[in-house]
């Protein structure tokens, strides 16, 4: 199995999210850096070793084909936006995803900073977002925030792709949302009408028993089970981000990693259209999507020895799979399938 990127780590103190895309040829730079990330992540982790810092770098769909010749990922694709009777689930332009985390801020700064001054021109940031551990783990509305994540082997299994996609095994696929909470509102609701919103006791922790729990709980619209009427397992790496003057926003950043986009998307439909229809996730009514990406982290390997770039028209990729031949030929055409983005808060 090639050696995946390091997602699977202990829950970090912070985060910084880079959402990026791709500026008409900036292609060669991007590139350039995938190939650099891991010895950036050594340069900066070698200097507090134990302070668990990782960088995970994911491709959109529009944008594998402009960085990469061949084959792609089965299951990479855009995703259309869920328009619910009430809430919609957006989707957001976005062609790379920078995923830093570290239990040192300092970290994660240091590393985001030299990632863009390797990128450059070469991208526009579309959204940069600094996350951070609240208290025990537990999201700004003040409820245990990824009780429902996998560990150990279960965990390593529920992200990786294996033989059903043998060209990309070891990867994974990651969604991405931003919300923005409305706080005032969610405070005046009381606990009692919180616990029912999400389906768990706000101070132990506690899932309500299926008998009890609202069918428009959190909870109960996030589960998604196999044909053996097994639960389908993700890991979320969330972190709560704000803004304390009320001059900004404030809310959650919403991250998960998969073996494969459906279950995702299938906890998409559920939380904004409904299970049945119109039966939406309650939490909505309190924090609002404002962005919404989809992306495949490649493994380590893969970054190590990238395929060959598209040929340009009229061209050819060269012996070093890193251009267009001599001369230099104009950058290939954006394609026009959209950037589309799924995913849920939990």
């Amino acid at each position: 199995m090639p050696v995946p990127q390091t997602i699977l780590t202990r829950k970090t103190k912070h985060a910084v999210f880079l959402v990026m895309t791709i500026n008409e040829g900036g292609e060669a730079a991007v590139r350039d850096f995938l190939a650099v990330l891991g010895s950036r992540i050594n340069s900066v982790s070698s200097r507090a070793p134990e302070e668990a810092l990782s960088g995970i770098v994911s491709i959109g769909s529009e944008a594998w084909d402009r960085l990469f010749d061949g084959a792609r990922p089965r299951s990479l694709r855009p995703f259309v936006v869920y328009p619910g009777e009430v809430h919609t689930a957006p989707a957001t332009p976005a062609d790379l995803l920078l995923h830093v985390k570290s239990d040192q801020t300092d970290l994660c700064w240091e590393l985001a900073r030299l990632a863009m001054d390797d990128l450059g021109a070469a991208v526009t940031v579309v959204d940069e977002v600094h996350g951070f551990r609240y208290f025990d783990l537990r999201d700004l509305i003040g409820f245990v925030d990824g009780s429902e994540n996998p560990d150990g082997q279960a965990a390593i299994d529920a992200i990786t792709v294996g033989d059903e996609d043998p060209a990309f095994a070891g990867g994974s696929y990651v969604a991405i949302q931003r919300y923005v909470t409305d706080l005032e509102s969610w405070n005046a609701i009381g606990v009692t009408e919180q616990e029912k919103a999400i389906g768990r006791t706000k101070l132990d922790n506690v899932e309500m028993s299926d008998d009890v729990k609202p069918a428009n709980s959190h909870i109960a619209l996030n589960v998604v089970e196999d044909a053996d009427g097994e639960e389908i397992e993700v890991v979320r790496d969330n972190m709560p981000y704000g803004n304390v003057s009320g001059t900004g926003e404030t809310g959650t950043f919403y991250i998960v990693y998969s073996s494969g986009p459906d279950v995702t998307e299938e906890m998409l439909r559920k939380m904004f259209i409904g299970d049945p229809p119109g039966n939406y996730d309650r939490l909505l009514d309190f924090t609002t999507a404002v962005t919404g990406s989809q992306f495949f982290t490649p493994t380590v390997d893969f970054l190590d020895d990238l395929p060959p770039a598209p040929a340009a028209e009229g061209g050819s990729a060269d012996d070093s799979g890193d251009g267009p031949a001599e001369p230099p030929a104009p950058p290939p055409t954006r394609p026009g399938d959209g950037s589309l983005g799924i995913g849920s808060l939990h």
